[in-house]
C-alpha cells in the first residue's frame, strides 16, 4: 500500500470551525504509521508551535501551513450592495518547505491581520504572494478555492488562466489537489459536482505536466466527531442544530482519515497518493524552539561593549544609593555582574533599566519591585528596583541563578494611566515592527462548554443550569477527568473535597443517562477545550531583534494597533522571545494622585 501523509488539516485553532486537538491528531498520525502531518488552520498560526512540538514528541515530521483566505485587494474593505459588490473570498492552501518559507508563511499570515483583516477575516491577495512565496508550497486547494470556484461556475478558461498564474509563480511546488467528499454532488444547485472538479482539475493536470495529490479536508478526527463539530458550527454562527437553513457541512466525510481510507478513496488515481510523500520529502523538518534573541541596544559613545555599559550604570548607580562603596557591596555587586555576563543578560537589564529611567521622567509612577528581580542589587543600583537587597539580606539567586541559568523575569510596576505612555516609548525605541503584546486562547471550559452545547441542542435553560451547577467546583475539574473511563481521574480524585467527590460521581451518572441531558453532556466533553477565540495578555510584552515576524506571527490589537503575537505566553520564551510584563496598577495611579 502506497504510504500517504495528510497535508489539508484544520485544529481547534480553526476557531470554532476545526474540532480536532493537535495531540490526539498526532497519536493517531503516529499510530497509523504516517511519518508527517501537516497543519492548515484557516487564515492563522495560532497552534504551530504547539503542532511542532507534539510533533517532535513523537518523531513526526511537522508540515507548517496555513489555509489562506485570498482576495483581489486585501485593502478593499468596503462595498457597495447597490453595485452587487461583496467580499469574494477564496481559500488557498500554503506549505512551508523550509525556513525561509516558513518566515514567508509567517509574513503572510501576519500581513492579513495587518493589512487585510475585514470582519473576522485576516485577508491576503496575490501581490503580498509575489513578494513573499519563495520556500513555499502551493496547491490548487479545496472547493472554496479560486480555480476550482472558476470551474464550478462553468469558466474553464478563467481557471485555465489563474492556474497559470500559480504555475508561473510556484512551478515545481505547485500541485493539483484532489479531494473527495459525499454530499458534493450538487454543489450550490449548479448541477457540478466534486468529482466532477477533480476531473477537470486532471485535465489541467495532464496539459500542464502537473503533479496531483489528494488530500481530506479534516476538520475533526474521527467520523463520529461529525455531530459535535456540527455544534461547534452552530455555536460559531449562533444557530440551533434543528435550524434547516443554517451552515453545515455537507457529510461526516471531513474527519483525518487513515492511510488505508485514503488509498481505498483514491484507489484510481493511486499517483495522487504517492506524491503526498514526494511533498513530505522536499519539507525539511521545522523546529520552533531557539534561545532568548535579545534586541540590540544602542551604547553611548565611549562603550564598547554591553558589558562594559551595565558595569559603568551598576556602579555609578551604588554611589548614588549607597554613597561610599564598601568591599561587601563591591563584592555583591562584581558577583552578580560576573553571573549576568555569563549568562549573556546584559542586554536585558540595560533595556529594563532605560524604559523605567524614562517612564520616571515622563512622570509615570513606577512600583518598587516584586518578586525574585528584588534581591538583585544591579536591579538596584541601576533604578529598576527600589529596594535594597543587600540591606534586607535578599537572595540574588533566586532571580539568576549561575547554577541554572534561566531567562531572568522582571515583572514592572506603572501607573495604569502612564502603561501606555511606556509602550509607546518602547514602541518609539525599537520600531512597530519589534513589539508586540501577547495573545491568550479563550477555550471552551466544561460549564461553558456544557451551556454552549446546551444552547445549541436547544435544551431549557433551567436544566442546562441544573446541569452546570452539578458539575464540581474545583478549577482542575474538567469534563474529560470527572468523566474518564472506569472512573473519575484519580489525579484529580485527590484534589477533591467530600462534596465535590461526591458531585463527580452523580455527575457521571448524569452523563450515562439516556436522552437529551446525557447527549448534551457528552457532546460537551468531546468540545471541553476548543479555541472560541482571542484575547489579550494582561501585561506581557515582547521585543525582538529585529521584524518580529521572522520569528513569530502576529495580528493585530483593534484598539491600540499594537501587534500581538499568535503563539501565546505559555510558548513565548521557547520560541526565543525576549518577555516583559508591564503590569498597569489602579493602586499606583491613586497614590500618584493623593501625593
Amino acid at each position: 500500500m502506497p504510504e500517504f501523509v495528510h497535508l489539508h488539516c484544520h485544529t481547534q485553532y480553526s476557531l470554532l470551525d476545526g474540532a480536532t486537538d493537535i495531540g490526539a491528531m498526532m497519536d493517531k498520525a503516529a499510530n497509523d504509521g504516517q511519518k508527517g502531518v501537516a497543519l492548515t488552520d484557516h487564515g492563522n498560526m495560532f497552534g504551530a508551535f504547539k503542532f511542532v512540538s507534539e510533533a517532535e514528541k513523537r518523531n513526526l515530521k511537522p508540515i507548517v501551513g496555513c489555509e489562506f483566505y485570498m482576495v483581489e485587494d486585501r485593502h478593499k474593505k468596503s462595498f457597495s450592495r447597490a453595485k452587487g459588490e461583496q467580499d469574494n473570498r477564496y481559500h488557498q492552501l500554503l506549505l512551508a518547505k523550509n525556513q525561509k518559507g516558513y518566515e514567508n508563511l509567517s509574513k503572510l499570515c501576519s500581513l492579513g491581520f495587518i493589512e487585510g483583516l475585514y470582519s473576522k477575516f485576516p485577508r491576503i491577495d496575490k501581490e503580498l504572494l509575489l513578494q513573499h512565496h519563495e520556500g513555499l508550497v502551493a496547491t490548487s486547494c479545496c472547493i472554496g478555492a479560486e480555480i476550482p470556484q472558476a470551474i464550478l461556475q462553468g469558466k474553464l478558461e478563467e481557471a485555465e488562466e489563474k492556474l497559470r498564474w500559480w504555475i508561473d509563480i510556484f512551478g515545481e511546488d505547485f500541485y493539483i489537489e484532489l479531494q473527495r467528499h459525499r454530499g458534493l454532488e450538487n454543489i450550490d444547485g449548479l448541477g457540478v459536482s466534486q468529482e466532477d472538479v477533480n476531473q477537470q482539475l486532471l485535465v489541467f493536470a495532464k496539459k500542464y505536466n502537473l503533479k496531483v495529490i489528494c488530500t481530506n479536508d479534516s476538520h475533526y478526527l474521527e467520523e463520529d466527531d461529525y455531530v459535535p463539530h456540527d455544534i461547534l458550527l452552530c455555536v460559531n454562527t449562533n444557530s440551533l442544530l434543528e435550524d434547516l437553513n443554517r451552515f453545515k457541512f455537507p457529510s461526516s466525510d471531513f474527519y483525518f482519515k487513515t492511510q488505508q481510507e485514503m488509498n481505498q478513496l483514491f484507489h484510481d488515481v493511486p499517483h495522487a497518493v504517492d506524491t503526498t510523500m514526494e511533498i513530505y520529502d522536499k519539507i525539511d523538518k521545522l523546529t520552533l524552539k531557539r534561545d532568548i534573541l535579545l534586541p540590540a541596544f544602542p551604547l553611548p559613545q565611549g562603550f564598547k561593549s554591553q558589558d562594559d555599559y551595565l558595569r559603568h550604570l551598576t556602579f555609578e548607580g551604588a554611589k548614588r544609593r549607597y554613597g561610599a562603596i564598601t568591599p561587601e557591596i563591591r563584592e555583591r555587586l562584581d558577583f552578580e555582574l560576573k553571573v549576568i555576563e555569563n549568562s549573556g543578560y546584559p542586554g536585558y537589564f540595560l533595556i529594563v533599566q532605560d524604559f523605567t529611567t524614562t517612564a520616571r521622567q515622563m512622570g509615570v509612577s513606577v512600583g518598587p519591585g516584586r518578586g525574585s528581580a528584588a534581591g538583585s542589587a544591579v536591579a538596584y543600583c541601576i533604578g529598576i528596583t527600589n529596594v535594597d537587597p543587600i540591606k534586607y539580606d535578599l537572595l540574588f539567586e533566586r532571580f539568576l541563578n549561575p547554577e541554572r541559568v534561566s531567562m531572568p523575569d522582571i515583572d514592572i510596576d506603572f501607573d495604569d494611566e502612564g502603561r501606555q505612555k511606556v509602550l509607546d516609548y518602547v514602541i518609539e525605541k525599537y520600531g512597530r515592527n519589534q513589539v508586540a503584546q501577547i495573545v491568550t486562547y479563550g477555550t471552551m471550559a466544561a460549564k461553558l462548554s456544557l451551556r454552549d452545547v446546551g444552547r445549541v441542542m436547544n435544551v431549557p435553560l433551567n436544566e442546562v443550569d441544573r446541569v452546570a451547577k452539578a458539575f464540581p467546583t474545583h478549577l482542575k475539574a474538567t469534563l474529560a477527568k470527572v468523566l474518564a473511563p472506569g472512573d473519575v481521574s484519580p489525579k484529580l480524585k485527590g484534589d477533591l473535597n467530600s462534596e465535590d467527590l461526591e458531585k463527580a460521581y452523580q455527575f457521571r451518572q448524569l452523563a450515562e443517562a439516556p436522552g437529551q441531558i446525557g447527549e448534551m453532556i457528552r457532546t460537551a466533553q468531546k468540545l471541553e477545550g476548543s479555541v472560541r477565540n482571542t484575547g489579550i495578555h494582561a501585561c506581557g510584552v515582547v521585543i525582538t531583534p529585529d521584524e518580529i515576524t521572522k520569528y513569530v506571527p502576529v495580528k493585530v490589537d483593534k484598539e491600540s494597533d499594537m501587534l500581538v503575537t499568535q503563539f501565546d505566553n505559555s510558548v513565548a520564551e521557547s520560541a526565543g522571545l525576549l518577555k516583559m510584563d508591564f503590569l498597569g496598577l489602579k493602586t499606583l495611579t491613586i497614590i500618584k494622585d493623593a501625593v
